[in-house]
């Protein structure tokens, strides 16, 4: 899988080894993004993303996030962002408060019904991680496989540019 790639035609191409591999990466991604969020949906009442949300703010430190802060973590645009918390602060999961180091400044943090909708969602989500994402591997594989997720997210992560 390692060395440099020959391909020379659209069969090969869609037979390579890592097209094939990074394909399947993509495809448990994108249903286990679907079977899980169907779940927060029909539990919580909540998105995927919005629950992103939800445990970014619950991991934030003092009086919240702003709105710049974010659009970084979930990789959104500003203003893709502010319709996302005008949703969740209309469900009442989130309130905007005053910035104390920016007297321009919004800062967004969790309401208590948020909170409480970050426990619920999650005890849902951890139960519903370990059937679907963790059961079908073997066990000896799941500590690396995790490890593993996590250098490529890191990874990726640091190759994204910073918004302005």
């Amino acid at each position: 899988m390692g060395e440099r790639a020959e391909i020379s035609s659209p069969k090969e191409a869609a037979n390579n080894a890592l097209v094939l591999a990074f394909g399947r990466l993509q495809g448990a991604a994108n249903r286990l993004e679907y079977i899980l969020g169907r779940a927060l949906e029909r539990e919580c009442g909540i998105s995927h993303l919005m629950y992103e949300v939800l445990l970014i703010l619950g991991r934030a430190e003092g009086a919240g996030l702003s709105m710049r802060s974010l659009a970084q973590e979930q990789v959104l645009t500003t203003g893709g962002v502010t319709r996302l918390v005008d949703r969740m602060e209309a469900a009442g999961l989130v309130e905007r408060t005053e910035d104390p180091g920016d007297r321009r400044g919004r800062l967004v943090r969790l309401t208590p019904l948020g909170e409480e909708t970050t426990v619920r969602a999650s005890l849902l989500h951890v139960e519903n991680i370990r059937r679907y994402f963790l059961a079908p591997l073997p066990p000896e594989d799941r500590e690396r496989f995790a490890e593993n997720l996590r250098v490529l997210s890191h990874s990726a992560r640091d190759e994204l540019p910073r918004l302005p």
